[in-house]
């Protein structure tokens, strides 16, 4: 049972915040639950982490001894691929779908002149599918608009070339009313009718941009009228279709009996997933891991994966699906390096799925072994910047100072990844008169290195500034041209609402591309962050002395217990000034008392004077 815990405990630590289908396996490995959620870490840790009403629940989450996962683009996705793999599994905890029926979509028919209406039964004829949709509402407002942009027929006649030359059908109602050109009476040409049918495709892959501009204008129309409550439904109808709009769909009910596999590579390992596509469902999804011997490419790991599956899951499908040629030779296979459309909607699918796998392994890792982390993102800044040796000694200054008053600076110090504090430095400005950061900056770094090769200690392998191109010539100035050193500088710029925005190196200075999602930026941004704070709080803990100072320490027989005495009981030295005598001498002594009134009075003549 221990061995059980840890195992889930192990998964729900890395399981992705996505929208995805999860599926419970008990302990002979069937699938005994299959499950949406829009995001998968906090619907199953729910299973786990609270106790549960209802006795079924409590039954399955005992019986739960593995998990598996499939990240796709959106909640509607989830939905949809839920539905399939419920079908296909019929788990036992699932509510049993008797009915059987699919999610809608909309065919454009193959027929002379093409009928484009919504079903849920596809039939191979060459007609073309659309969708499925995740809900019948979704496709009725499509089809709806289709009507009133395109005059298609709804009628169910035969048509033929022939039939329609006899006059064998009548034009109906529809034509009447201006929804329908008429082509059983031979009224619209067969070319005009085509041109329809190709713009009304083109929505129906997505691109309903169209459809999109007419709704709006409409809309505006009516706003402008004043017909308010028209305006709101075509309103209401406008979001369903942006809502929709460029969504993808799990698998396309027309694809059938084909396999996908993608491939990502991280160091020494390469992750290969695999799907297996039946009857307009996912049928089999699988990630695994394989490690390299001999520096195998990219191709031939891929085709021994292709080769291992296909075995494994005794798959006879004819097609394969994959981001890149490559040389196989299995007989009656064709094999599809596809570049748009629904085949590369799925290649996507299973990349997306082949990454979450990859991202989740180094996660568990990094549990196992924290110090793994900071040396892979050590690794990211090496490779970022072409450095010959790893980052493991980062340095990183920063001034402070209000209006040119108590310059100080700072410099912090990580050593593989994570602050070594008793490192870090503070430094008064001794030579600078005046907010001068560029100054400031020179001596500081001077003084800091100076003293370390005085002292031989370690040289960083890196130093940040925490500013831009102009600190980081100061710093170069004095490392390379004054003390001749070599060590890589860098420096992160903020922007306009003083964020960090890129990091730059090398002389002249270049942007570094980084993601601001990225463990690299967090570490950079943290490093930042701490050089600011310890440069703060130290030019804070130096106003506060200097700002008693003048008016306290210079006064002969006060000393600092009575200073801390004085400024508990009135808070402040200008009611220490103008506090009568006899509360002075209650709180420190008549003799005190008469040297801080003797004091105060010579402070007042010498200003007066």
């Amino acid at each position: 049972m221990m061995d059980k815990d840890k195992h889930i405990k192990s998964i729900l630590s890395i399981i992705p915040e996505k929208p995805g289908c999860y599926q419970y396996f008990d302990e002979r490995g069937t699938i005994i639950y299959v499950g949406k959620a829009k995001n998968l870490r906090r619907r199953v840790s729910s299973y786990f982490n609270k106790a549960h009403d209802s006795q079924k629940t409590r039954a399955l989450v005992k019986q739960i001894r593995d998990i598996k996962y499939i990240v796709v683009d959106t909640e509607e996705d989830a939905l949809l691929l839920e539905n399939n793999l419920i079908k296909q599994y019929r788990p036992r905890y699932n509510v049993l779908l008797k009915d059987d029926k699919t999610y809608p979509s909309i065919v454009v028919k193959n027929e002379y002149f093409p009928r484009v209406f919504q079903t849920r039964n596809i039939v191979r004829d060459g007609s073309q599918y659309y969708g499925p949709y995740p809900s019948v509402y979704t496709a009725k407002v499509m089809l709806q608009m289709l009507k009133e942009l395109y005059p298609i027929r709804t009628c169910k006649y035969p048509l033929t070339p022939e039939s329609i030359a006899q006059g064998r059908y009548k034009v109906c109602l529809e034509y009447h009313i201006k929804r329908c050109k008429g082509p059983c009476e031979g009224l619209q040409s067969l070319e005009e009718y085509q041109r329809n049918i190709a713009e009304i495709k083109e929505i129906l892959k997505g691109n309903i941009s169209q459809i999109s501009k007419h709704l709006y204008e409409e809309m505006q129309t009516m706003a402008a009228e004043l017909r308010f409550e028209e305006a709101q439904k075509i309103k209401e109808k406008y979001e369903v279709i942006e809502n929709y709009r460029s969504k993808s769909t799990v698998v396309p009910p027309t694809l059938h009996n084909i396999d996908v596999f993608s491939i990502v590579e991280y160091e020494n390992s390469a992750y290969i997933n695999f799907m297996h596509i039946g009857n307009g469902a996912i049928v089999q999804a699988y990630t695994f891991e394989y490690k390299k011997k001999l520096d195998e490419t990219k191709e031939e790991l891929l085709s021994l994966g292709i080769a291992e599956m296909r075995n494994r899951f005794k798959s006879t499908a004819r097609e394969i699906i994959v981001p890149f040629e490559l040389d196989i030779s299995l007989n009656n296979l064709v094999v599809t390096v596809p570049q748009r459309g629904d085949k590369k909607k799925l290649l996507d699918l299973s990349e997306m799925n082949a990454k979450q796998f990859k991202i989740d392994r180094l996660k568990q890792a990094e549990k196992l072994n924290p110090e793994q982390r900071n040396t892979r993102i050590l690794k990211e800044i090496q490779e970022a910047l072409h450095l010959e040796k790893l980052p493991a000694h980062i340095e990183c200054f920063d001034n402070s100072n209000i209006q040119g008053s108590d310059p100080v600076a700072a410099c912090v110090v990580f050593k593989m990844g994570k602050p070594s504090k008793q490192d870090y430095r503070k430094y008064n400005i001794k030579t600078v008169v005046g907010p001068d950061d560029y100054a400031s900056m020179k001596e500081v770094v001077r003084r800091r290195y100076e003293r370390a090769i005085e002292e031989k200690s370690p040289l960083p392998d890196l130093i940040i500034t925490d500013g831009g191109k102009g600190q980081m010539e100061v710093v170069r100035s004095v490392v390379e041209d004054e003390l001749g050193l070599t060590i890589p500088i860098a420096g992160l710029a903020k922007d306009g609402r003083h964020r960090t925005s890129e990091l730059l190196f090398g002389f002249p200075p270049v942007t570094v591309g980084m993601r601001l999602d990225s463990p690299l930026f967090h570490l950079l941004t943290r490093i930042q962050d701490e050089v600011h704070r310890f440069a703060i709080t130290f030019h804070k803990e130096k106003r506060s002395k200097s700002q008693t100072k003048s008016e306290l320490d210079t006064i002969k027989g006060i000393g600092e217990k009575t200073k801390e005495s004085l400024l508990h009981h009135f808070k402040s030295v200008k009611r220490i000034k103008e506090a009568d005598f006899n509360d002075l001498k209650a709180v420190v002594g008549e003799a005190k008392a008469r040297t801080l009134r003797d004091a105060f009075n010579e402070q007042g003549q010498t200003k007066q004077t």
